[in-house]
């Protein structure tokens, strides 16, 4: 049995996860006073329940004095034998105003003398210990919810066949680097196919730029260099109780080099490891 905490800030897409968990036979809380975790650890150890797992809710709706408690409450349950995950949500906060504008919702932490954005700020503030201890960060600024949901589950629910779950993400620095990166790699160095008019308006996934950086030596070389870092280490994380690694190759505008890389690099360790996911943050 297996217990998950899903945190997050208000609008980064917690109810979607929850739903989605629900779903698929958790039982599921919604905004659970962070105070109470315990006495549902006890009863889930106790066996008084015949649950198959359970996902709860904690956010800044909770009572303040319970958010403040939270980090600590957390870290006891897991020191304890129950099987406790924390998977934290995110966007950032421009994405944030966007969204509750158009829903038209209020923020929890929005008052008369607290507007909108300061409200997102204050959050952040209140919810970093809980980010700070999280298995896994999901960074939903760019995801659609359509997008999210297959991520979730991808990530979350096909863990059960594997203890690790992989994800290649390609992105551009031209538009930051994924906050939920665990490991990222710069390939602005390679030869740029951008250079080439033919390729210009292809990406990484077309066979006319992978021709073009198989023909480059030091891209070779690259790929041989990350694959060997991460058949070393990935085991290492994983005998860290790591259960989520997220690894991000960018290039300058997450079409070309990028692509191409996260790709090879996902039909290298997909014959190594079961669950593995490719995502390419800024092909449109």
């Amino acid at each position: 049995m297996k217990l998950t905490i899903i945190s997050g800030r208000s609008g980064s897409g917690k109810s979607t996860v929850l739903h989605i968990l629900e779903d698929r036979g958790y039982y599921s809380i919604d905004n659970l006073p962070a105070s109470l975790l315990p006495a549902l650890a006890d009863r889930i150890s106790n066996g008084n329940t015949h649950l198959c797992d359970i996902a709860v809710s904690i956010d800044a709706r909770n009572i303040s004095a319970d958010l403040q408690q939270a980090p600590e409450i957390i870290s006891e349950l897991q020191a304890r034998e129950l099987s406790t995950e924390i998977i934290f949500l995110d966007a950032n906060s421009q994405t944030l105003l966007k969204r509750f504008s158009e829903s038209r919702r209020k923020h929890p932490l929005s008052n008369e003398s607290i507007d909108l954005r300061e409200a997102i700020d204050i959050e952040s503030a209140l919810l970093e210990s809980i980010s700070m201890m999280a298995n896994l960060v999901i960074d939903t600024s760019n995801m659609s919810l359509h997008q999210l949901r297959d991520l979730v589950k991808n990530r979350l629910l096909e863990t059960s066949e594997t203890n690790m779950a992989l994800l290649f993400e390609s992105f551009g620095f031209k538009n930051g680097v994924p906050v939920d990166a665990d490991l990222v790699y710069d390939v602005r160095c390679l030869p740029n196919p951008y250079w080439d008019t033919a390729l210009r308006s292809l990406t990484g996934l077309d066979a006319d730029v992978a021709k073009f950086l198989e023909s480059q030596d030091e891209v070779q070389e690259m790929v041989d260099d990350i694959t060997a870092y991460l058949e070393k280490w990935l085991p290492r994380y994983e005998s860290n109780n790591r259960s989520y690694i997220t690894v991000a190759v960018g290039c300058t505008g997450g079409h070309h080099r990028s692509v191409y890389m996260g790709e090879k690099l996902r039909r290298y360790f997909s014959s190594k490891i079961k669950n593995v996911q490719i995502r390419h943050r800024d092909l449109s």
